[in-house]
């Protein structure tokens, strides 16, 4: 594991220089999905919060493991049965290329989530 991971760009620079690229565009997609997102380094991994953590995303050696939490998982389950997932992560393998469509719907879904708990906190 990687330790005293300063930012994400120090994430990336450390991993594989084939791994790099496609850690780039998850990060690129995350952002653009979730552009008020604020990008952290959270368990020496890349992380996203907006109103609560969103998700985190982390290179493996055989994958990219993202961790858009429980309800990211199970609300897209029938789209993910392509893929490793358990209870709050979906794997990437290197071999495939990443569903960038799907990333980008499990991130706003994810925002939109945290969004509408946030709101409901303020009403009480």
């Amino acid at each position: 594991m990687l330790k005293n991971i300063k930012d994400v760009d120090q994430y990336i620079a450390v991993q594989p220089v084939a791994i790099q690229e496609r850690l780039e565009k998850l990060r690129q997609t995350i952002k653009a999905a979730a552009p008020d997102a604020q990008e952290v380094i959270s368990y020496n991994m890349p992380a996203y919060k907006l109103n609560g953590m969103l998700l985190y995303f982390a290179a493996h050696t055989n994958h990219i493991g993202l961790y858009p939490m429980a309800a990211g998982i199970e609300a897209f389950k029938d789209e993910l049965t392509k893929y490793e997932t358990s209870k709050g992560t979906v794997q990437f393998p290197y071999d495939r290329s990443i569903p960038i469509g799907l990333v980008k719907k499990i991130v706003k879904f994810r925002a939109q989530q945290n969004i509408e708990k946030a709101a409901a906190k303020k009403k009480k």
